[in-house]
């Protein structure tokens, strides 16, 4: 045998000597590990049927007034929205109002030429002195014809027909009184008013041009911001819920909020339910209106919507992590005196902050496990963090 093929043989045999000895000590580690495992199972299950307590967080059911209540989203519109125009005819003379500004009731926005309509009146005010003086003078001569008819010296025929003529001067005078009012009204319509409170729009027309009545591109708009309402819309069936209670007159608190925060923006009333549903949505139409002095509601605004509809007096209340959801319904573990839990159906009811009412399964004075829930199992022995252990009560 050459000398490659020893030095050959040699490196095989000490490879196989090798791959042997490997084997044989992962065969030693794997049973040294199934008995550790073994072992450690055993140890585990003893532990298990020792009941070893499990440590828990629980909160305390309490009692409190539950307000129910609807969310929906709603849009801010105007209270009162008035598209200012002319009564009368004639040219606009002067503006007192600037675009954007806040005008209050009865405040002069606009005055039209007034000497056409003040020319009228001085006519109407001249034939009403004539005709009252025409009319003094026809009732002197009938107190006259009425003396010359008791002496049997005048005809009553004659009588009679001044009798007609003072009631025709009476006639004349009421028609000129009334003339006069039309006219006066008219002179008062040259200056056009603010109708109500709010915030003017742009300026629609400009002083110098002519203006008719009727016509119905008004002069400027005017948007009322202070009371403010929020349109909403509800399912149907909260109709029934809803319905008696504004039939009755009661003002349900409703509550605008932020959509982005949701903080609380106003308080408000619902004043307006519709008298029909839409039949294409299913839903029912709602109005509330707000105080707005701040102006945090500004009209078509979104804002998220919550109305109260009702009030759980003196309800229990418990933490909202303490419910659990099963295919059975809500649950929670209750627990008791021995510090073992109880799982216990509930029924849930709104929500109160953090807290969830809880309309049926609970009194007002147990405690209810709110962490630690998921290796719990009915009758489990529990240990309540920061309660002291069980030996050291003893």
């Amino acid at each position: 045998m050459s000398r490659k093929s020893r030095i050959l043989v040699v490196v095989v045999l000490v490879g196989a000597a090798v791959a042997l000895g490997l084997v044989l000590h992962g065969r030693s580690t794997n049973a040294g590990s199934a008995a550790h495992g073994s072992q450690g199972g055993r140890a585990w299950g003893a532990a298990a049927g020792q009941g070893q307590a499990i440590t828990v967080a629980v909160g305390q059911a309490g009692h409190a007034d539950v307000p129910v209540t609807l969310t929906a989203l709603g849009t801010v519109v105007a209270n009162a929205s008035v598209t200012v125009t002319t009564r009368v005819a004639g040219q606009l003379e002067q503006v007192f109002f600037t675009e954007g500004q806040r005008v209050k009731k009865g405040q002069l926005l606009a005055q039209i030429d007034p000497r056409p309509y003040q020319a009228t009146l001085d006519q109407y005010r001249g034939d009403l002195a004539q005709n009252q003086a025409q009319l003094k003078s026809a009732q002197l001569t009938l107190e006259r014809y009425r003396r010359l008819v008791a002496k049997d010296s005048l005809a009553k025929q004659e009588l009679d027909t001044q009798v007609a003529t003072v009631g025709q001067y009476q006639g004349a005078v009421q028609a000129d009184q009334a003339q006069i009012a039309a006219a006066q009204l008219n002179l008062q319509y040259a200056r056009i008013m603010a109708p109500l409170e709010g915030y003017v729009g742009l300026r629609l027309v400009d002083p110098g041009n002519y203006l008719a009545a009727g016509d119905t591109t008004g002069l400027v708009s005017i948007t009322q911001t202070d009371p403010i309402a929020v349109t909403f819309s509800l399912p149907q069936a909260t109709l029934a819920s809803l319905l008696p209670k504004v039939r009755q007159g009661q003002a349900l608190p409703v509550t605008a909020l932020g959509q982005l925060d949701g903080t609380t923006l106003a308080d408000g009333a619902l004043k307006f339910i519709s008298n029909e549903i839409d039949t294409s949505t299913g839903s029912l139409k709602l109005k509330a209106v707000f105080a707005n002095p701040e102006e945090k509601l500004y009209p078509n605004q979104f804002v998220n919507v919550r109305l109260q509809t009702d009030t759980l007096k003196n309800a229990v209340v418990v933490p909202a992590a303490a419910v659990q959801l099963s295919s059975d319904g809500s649950f929670v573990y209750v627990v008791g005196a021995d510090d073992r839990v109880q799982r216990r159906s509930v029924t849930a009811g709104p929500a109160l902050g953090e807290r969830l009412a809880i309309t049926q399964g609970l009194a007002g004075d147990e405690r209810v496990v709110i962490r630690g829930i998921d290796h719990l199992r009915d009758g489990a022995q529990v240990r309540v963090e920061g309660a002291p252990a069980a030996d050291a009560r003893r």
